[in-house]
């Protein structure tokens, strides 16, 4: 990011103050171009470039960087930033406003840890654990479904809607006995509708990451237990073992 287009980046930030400014670096006709981006994020420690902003730059050239602010926090990257930016593929420009100090990162195939991961939702939560646990742990590729920011609470179903087209299916355990390693555990935390989900590691532990929480091991027991609603199970999972 050159100079004019940090100056641009910075009023932005303190424009925004105190929540998370967004933008994105274009290269157009030979230019290096700033195009500030509205922040759709829940909060003041998270950003969401809106998708129409998203669009409008990409027409005015090619997208070559990200942009956001960390507002009274230093610029170093969180694991969720780190990635996200895997996950555009593209360089990312931070800076703690008003500090005004400034980091950069790229992409060099950052890949957060299963336990003790930070909490950022739709990048690093618990659906993001579960993706992580069997790409990793079983080589096998799930979708990573769109979802807001407290989805349960908008009208939206994440885990009743598409488990199937991820390729899982209901076990209609009853009693729990009969879990196998990698199971998917739907549990319903002060919600109309179940919102999390734990992996099931075995020898009676999860694996699941608890909105502001670190992710954890924990023990399948009471309260995890009471809160669950469904046992998923994915056909493919002991053909990869």
């Amino acid at each position: 990011m050159n100079e004019v287009n940090q100056s641009l980046a910075l009023a932005q930030a303190a424009k925004e103050f105190p929540r998370e400014a967004c933008g994105l670096l274009v290269i157009q006709k030979g230019r290096e171009l700033y195009c500030p981006c509205r922040n759709i994020g829940v909060g003041t420690d998270q950003f969401v470039i809106h998708p129409e902003d998203y669009v409008a730059a990409d027409r005015q050239g090619e997208i070559v960087g990200v942009f956001h602010s960390h507002p009274n926090m230093p610029p170093e990257p969180s694991q969720a930033d780190r990635v996200a930016c895997e996950a555009t593929g593209l360089p990312w420009s931070i800076v703690s406003f008003p500090a005004r100090q400034w980091a950069h990162i790229k992409p060099v195939g950052y890949v957060a840890p299963l336990v003790g991961r930070q909490w950022a939702h739709g990048v690093l939560d618990c659906y993001a654990l579960v993706r992580d646990w069997y790409a990793q742990e079983r080589g096998i590729e799930l979708p990573d479904f769109e979802r807001f920011d407290e989805w349960w609470k908008r009208g939206m179903n994440l885990y009743l809607d598409n488990f199937g087209s991820a390729g899982f299916e209901d076990t209609d355990l009853t009693d729990r006995t009969d879990l196998k390693v990698g199971d998917v555990l739907l549990m319903q935390v002060a919600s109309p509708v179940p919102n999390h989900a734990a992996v099931y590691l075995g020898d009676g532990l999860i694996l699941h990451h608890l909105q502001g929480r670190l992710s954890s091991r924990d023990v399948y027991g009471g309260y995890w237990q009471k809160v669950t609603t469904q046992a998923l199970r994915h056909p493919d999972l002991h053909r990869h073992l």
